[in-house]
């Protein structure tokens, strides 16, 4: 059955973020969720040694993709759930939705 293209729903855009306060935020965050796990990592094994290292990435990059879904999951619509978002979009669409309200006010 072939879907007319009246019956697609349309797909909300990534918000855009107007001040530098939160377009500041918004990278910090994204840069946080990409590369966390990363950063955490290296200090472990410059403070620790190679195999706490080894399995603080393991634990690190489990948590941070238990933290991006779930802000995902609490931010983006239902109906957008399975399109694919990378992080600064993620981070964009949280702060969007739960600290910076601007974008509402176009």
């Amino acid at each position: 059955m072939q879907t007319e293209l009246n019956d697609i729903e349309a797909v909300e855009s990534t918000p855009i973020l107007r001040s530098k306060k939160c377009k500041l935020l918004a990278t910090i965050l994204g840069y946080v969720l990409q590369y966390g796990a990363v950063v955490v990592t290296i200090s472990s094994w410059v403070f620790y040694d190679f195999f706490t290292a080894f399995f603080t990435l393991a634990f690190t990059f489990i948590a941070m993709g238990v933290v991006s879904s779930k802000l995902q999951n609490s931010s983006i619509p239902p109906k957008q759930r399975e399109h694919h978002y990378s992080d600064q979009e993620i981070a964009t669409w949280y702060l969007s939705r739960h600290i910076c309200f601007e974008y509402m006010n176009k």
